[in-house]
Order: C-alpha cells, then structure tokens, then sequence
C-alpha cells in the first residue's frame, strides 16, 4: 500500500507525501442516495478489500499502538523525527517527482487547525457517518498530543479532507478550483485521478512570507476504500499534514513507514508530534540547529531526562 504524504504546488510551499464536535456550526446535512458505482469505481473497491484483507491475513494494520515487541530508545526517537520532519518523499514542483532527498526547515502551523470533512456525492449517508466519527474523535487526540490549537469545525476550515471516489472526479476538480487555485496540472491530475497504489495523499501550503508556516492544507481519502484503510489514511494524513511530512523505513512503531505495519497513529507518533509542537523548536530551523534540541526532547518524551 502506498500513501502519499504530500505534493508540490510550484507557486506555494507545500509538503510533500496512506466524539467532541466543538465549533461545528451545524449539523451535517444528509446525504442525497447516490447513483450505483461505476464499473471504475465498483472494481476500486473490490481491489481495495482484497488489500485490506491480505495485510490483514499478514498481522499488519495494527491497531494497538505498538508495545513490547516495538521498543524504541531515545535516540531513535530522535533519529525518526529528525528523518521524518525535515526530509520530504516528493518534491514540491507538483505530481509524483522525488525530491532532492536534501533536508528542509522545520515547518509546522502557527495558527488554529480547522479540520473539515467533506464528501463526494457517491459517497452514501452510512460512510459518511462513519467518516464524521473518525474524525470527531482523531483531532482531540491530535490536539492533546501537540499542545496546538485543532478542532473540526464548518466555521471557515482551512484543514480539508476530501472524501472522494472516481465518480466524484467532477466535484474533486470544482473543489480545487475554490481550495488550490494555483495548483499545478500534475497536482490537479494527481486529486482527479490518482495511479491506484496512491491510497491518499496531503498537500499543505504555506504564504510566500513565511514558506515553513503552514496555513492551509487539502487531503484526498479515497472514498473506495473499507472501514479500516479510510481510517487509517485519515490518520497519516491529517497528522502529516501538520507537519510530519514524510516515511522512514526505520520508523516503528509507526504510521509514518510505508511497511504498513501500524494502521492507526501509535504512541510512538504521538511523540514526534509533540516534540514537533514543542516551543523549543522554531519554524524554520535547519536540522543542524534543530538537532541538540530535538535529542532533548526525545529524552524528555521516553522519560530518559539526562
């Protein structure tokens, strides 16, 4: 399985890459009964299951957290965050390029994350309600873990979660033209009709006068996908869109590794999100700066203060 943790935009800086309501103004509206699939989009879904089933006949998607069999030390903690905050999968010229695979700034947000679900017209009422209750309670967690200020809301998001399949193509590309106005064609493309390893992706962007602080991001789930792989891209997504842009192979556990192991954000991830929020670390340090200061706080975060 293959997630994306982000995509370049060109003209912005982005990222690059798998119940308290509190602030939503509304209830959400019930959903229209959608139309029958496609052949396209009935063929995702049966492909899709049959993933989800043999990673699970294979012991991966956990769902624990991790536990005895996944220690880590401090040093790796730090090992992996350095990895994982300061590098980038793609490059943010647009689409599916590698990067330089050269370390960038610490990038994070400064100001209040509005996450907001939104969902294609095929996708049915049951589902969406799902969806809504996975979110509802992911970004509490999120919050608690970073300190930083992260709530769903409807009252003007700036944090969008798509939830869309192939036969929302046409919905995927008017809502870039309100949420991504300056996307490349490649990233255009890439929301309208990713390769089928692309199980979903995050594309955070930041303004031109502080290129590390990010104000805005846009996510695609695909709405294809079964219970367990919607929920565990929603968990990768929306914590790398908050600036943990990238997998390490070395990273366990994790959600952060594209070995597929961990469905579901781990203790492990809780830390790093923590130590990336800490008010230690500056946006826009350079991981030579950052280092001395990351080791700290690893020790800090595995209660090893020496």
């Amino acid at each position: 399985m293959k997630r994306l943790a982000g995509i370049g935009l060109g003209l912005l800086t982005t990222l690059a890459a798998c119940v308290n309501t509190g602030g939503v103004t509304a209830p959400p509206v019930v959903a229209p009964t959608p139309a029958p699939p496609s052949e396209a989009s009935a063929a995702l879904r049966s492909y899709y299951s049959s993933v989800q089933a043999d990673l699970l006949t294979r012991g991966l998607l956990r769902t624990d957290g991790g536990g005895p069999d996944t220690p880590f030390t401090p040093d790796m903690l730090a090992r992996n965050f350095e990895r994982i905050a300061f590098y980038d999968e793609y490059s943010n010229t647009g689409g599916l390029e590698r990067s330089s695979g050269q370390a960038g700034q610490l990038r994070r947000w400064n100001g209040p994350v509005k996450v907001n679900v939104e969902f294609g017209p095929s996708v049915p009422e049951s589902q969406r309600a799902t969806d809504r209750a996975t979110v509802a309670a992911y970004v509490p967690r999120l919050a608690n873990a970073t300190g930083h200020q992260i709530r769903q809301t409807t009252n003007k998001p700036n944090f969008h979660v798509l939830v869309m399949g192939a036969d929302d193509r046409d919905t995927v590309q008017s809502r870039l033209d309100t949420l991504l106005p300056n996307a490349s064609p490649k990233t255009r493309a890439l929301f309208a009709n990713p390769p089928r390893n692309i199980y979903c992706f995050v594309v955070a962007l930041a303004s031109d006068s502080n290129p590390n602080a990010y104000t805005s991001a846009v996510a695609l789930v695909r709405a294809e996908h079964p219970d367990l792989l919607r929920k565990s891209c929603f968990h990768e997504e929306i914590a790398q869109g908050l600036g943990l842009a990238n997998d390490s192979p070395a990273a366990r556990p994790s959600i952060f590794n594209d070995d597929e192991e961990f469905a579901l954000l781990t203790t492990h991830d809780e830390k790093l999100l923590s130590m990336l929020y800490d008010d230690r670390l500056g946006v826009g340090m350079s991981v030579d700066e950052a280092r001395p200061i990351v080791y700290i706080l690893a020790r800090e975060q595995t209660a090893q203060n020496f």
